[in-house]
């Protein structure tokens, strides 16, 4: 057999796996729109996206796998297939911290997949806003980056806001040094989000220790306003903004930790059932008194609850008066989590739950 005819019958069996898998998605997309119309016969209208039964799709997903495609990659396009079903019964809408380029808005087309409808936020309250007012179903805000910490914005917006957490979402972040300039010499100033400003700063001081260094609200809007500047200006961002505002690339991977990494939530109105891999989020406050954080985190300890994070943030009522954001594992529907955070409200002056979630997948 010629080289010709042995390609001719692999292709002919690769059209006979997309016509089944064509007919597969259709089948799927079907059952989708069943389930669709069964929730609104039960006078279900808003939770046609479960951010718990999609992460159990995508951990089994992966579990099942054998190759030769990765598992994260099967999982991707898993996450896509289940995008474009969603989009057939309601097209979600979905708050991010813009403009368009931005790490959110890419951490957001990782969560949701690409047939939902993205919309560009300026500020993190705006996008808490949108899904306070119903604008967009749910909204994407970074929380925490692995060099620099949390996002206190973020978490300030909690203390007031009714918003729930409903999902996480961790992105690689690789910073570039965009500009209109063609030389590095010529630039005196850099606009970039506080936090890429902090995750560039020993490479900013090697190599532009002279330049003025801006903090705007995100890189994305840093990109857009050195495209509309003039000379002499450049912006940190992602290297997906340097073709959409039309900027040269002066310098790549700026950050100062190859490994750096942020971690975004998902935020929304409803409560996320289990999923089977959970985390729950909880804001509490104790009166300041000696051994009163200790009281906080006993009913933890003693459930053997494993606590993975505690950031505390003036509560805004009061001079030296603090509230603890808290993450623990497992979820409120957990009878062991549950016990625990009775004995936690009992000791806590004020005690939310922000929201039991499923950990990231990929």
């Amino acid at each position: 057999m010629s080289e010709e005819q042995a390609l001719q019958v692999v292709r002919q069996q690769i059209d006979g796996i997309d016509r089944q898998i064509q007919q597969l998605l259709n089948k799927r997309t079907q059952c989708a729109q069943e389930v669709a119309h069964i929730k609104v016969n039960n006078g279900e209208q808003n939770d046609f996206y479960r951010p718990e039964r999609e992460a159990m799709v995508l951990r089994n997903v992966m579990e099942r796998n054998e190759g030769p495609l990765p598992d994260k990659e099967m999982a991707r396009l898993f996450r896509e297939i289940m995008s474009a079903c969603l989009a057939t019964e309601r097209l979600l809408k979905v708050a991010y911290l813009g403009p368009e380029g931005s790490f959110t808005q890419a951490a957001a087309a990782k969560q949701f997949g690409g047939s939902v409808e993205l919309l560009s936020m300026s500020t993190i309250a705006d996008v808490f806003h949108a899904v306070e007012m119903g604008t967009c179903s749910y909204g994407v805000v970074p929380v925490e980056n692995s060099t620099e910490g949390m996002v206190s914005h973020t978490l300030d917006l909690f203390i007031s806001s009714p918003i729930k957490i409903n999902g996480e979402v961790t992105l690689p972040i690789h910073h570039y040094l965009l500009s209109k300039e063609m030389d590095l010499a010529n630039v005196n100033t850099v606009y970039a989000h506080p936090q890429g400003l902090a995750q560039c700063r020993q490479w900013l001081n090697e190599f532009l220790p002279h330049c003025e260094l801006v903090a705007v609200n995100s890189n994305s809007e840093a990109a857009k306003r050195v495209a509309a500047e003039e000379n002499g200006t450049a912006a940190i961002a992602a290297d997906r903004a340097a073709k959409l505002y039309g900027l040269a690339v002066l310098a790549s991977n700026i950050e100062d930790e190859l490994d750096n990494t942020t971690r975004f939530i998902v935020i929304g109105v409803q409560d996320v059932g289990t999923s089977g891999s959970d985390k729950t989020a909880l804001l509490v406050s104790t009166k300041n008194k000696p051994g009163a954080l200790q009281s906080l985190l006993t009913p933890l300890a003693n459930s053997g609850i494993s606590m993975t994070k505690i950031e505390s943030r003036p509560s805004g009522k009061g001079v030296w008066e603090y509230v603890f954001f808290i993450d623990i594992e497992g979820h409120t529907q957990d009878a062991d989590v549950a016990a625990a955070l009775k004995k936690l409200e009992q000791e806590s002056s004020m005690f939310r739950v922000l929201g039991s979630y499923p950990k990231a997948v990929m």
